[in-house]
């Protein structure tokens, strides 16, 4: 394993590069680009991707342990098996892209936006996401426990591993298919009005 300490790639372009296990410490990624980047069982620790726009990039079983996302914007781009801890994503935005198995538990995505990517069981155990926009999500046999949900656009997501009794859902909108879905999870059945 190779490791790059205290790099200054502020405003680089990283489009085309490929990194295997590698450890970046202290890199400053800050407005980064990255069309087709690769990296694959890396080990990033208290970088800054702040403003980056990473295009159809991936992160592949990649650790981001106190990461700065502030502003980045991932377009579909693929994260499959990465973990994330102690990082930030204030306005982070997420477009299309595959992010399954990816561990997010306990992550404050308060601020985030994620519309039309691939989340199949993902950790989002006590994911911290009132407000935020997680629409037309891939969410099939995600683990949500103790998720706080309160106030976030859900509409068009796959809730089919939701527990509506360990999730806080308040003021979360969704549409009508969802209310079916977390209707039928509550145990109850839905039938027509009867006439008589």
């Amino acid at each position: 394993m190779s490791e790059i300490r205290d790099a200054d790639w502020y405003g680089a372009d990283l489009g085309g590069q490929e990194h295997i296990d590698v450890t970046f410490a202290g890199v400053d990624l800050t407005e980064t680009t990255g069309d087709g980047a690769v990296f694959t069982d890396c080990t990033f620790r208290d970088c800054a991707f702040n403003l980056a726009e990473l295009t159809d990039a991936a992160f592949v079983n990649c650790t981001f342990t106190g990461c700065s996302f502030f502003h980045v914007t991932f377009a579909g781009c693929k994260l499959v098996g990465s973990t994330f801890g102690r990082c930030t994503f204030d306005l982070l935005t997420v477009s299309g892209g595959d992010w399954s198995f990816v561990g997010l538990a306990g992550a404050d995505l308060s601020r985030a936006t994620f519309t039309g990517a691939r989340m199949r069981e993902a950790d989002l155990t006590g994911v911290r996401a009132a407000g935020a926009t997680l629409r037309g999500l891939d969410l099939s046999a995600a683990t949500l426990d103790d998720a706080d949900l309160r106030g976030a656009d859900l509409r068009g997501s796959d809730l089919s591993s939701l527990d509506p009794r360990t999730v806080q859902l308040a003021d979360a909108q969704i549409d009508l298919p969802q209310a079916l879905a977390l209707v039928t999870a509550l145990g109850l059945r839905v039938r027509p009005d009867a006439s008589d």
